[in-house]
């Protein structure tokens, strides 16, 4: 419960998660007014694809926040090693930290 409250691990994975299978139930309610409104064909591909179309957008979400975690976790390693400030891309290492890396 500390780590929530500290913000160090996020609670949107989950809220979006609750956030698909809302989603899903209200794709699938639309495809049936489609379908009860003479529009077969729009209401059996929204039926199918939605579901499908709103998961990959969700996915998305989360992959964003699992990021945000790995990066979070490269940093607390460097850190950890000491490493203090980790080079740019391309900046050269000073002589003898080559063999750490």
């Amino acid at each position: 419960m500390s780590d929530y409250l500290a913000f160090k691990k996020m609670i949107t994975p989950l809220i979006v998660q609750v956030i698909f299978w809302i989603g899903v139930v209200l794709v699938v309610l639309a495809g049936v007014f489609f379908l009860m409104n003479e529009q077969a064909l729009q209401g059996l591909l929204m039926i199918v694809f939605g579901p499908i179309g709103w998961r990959v957008y969700c996915e998305m979400l989360i992959v964003m926040f699992s990021i945000n975690d790995t990066l979070t976790d490269i940093r607390n390693d460097a850190r950890r090693r000491g490493a203090g400030v980790v080079s740019p891309p391309g900046q050269m290492l000073a002589t003898g930290d080559a063999d750490r890396y």
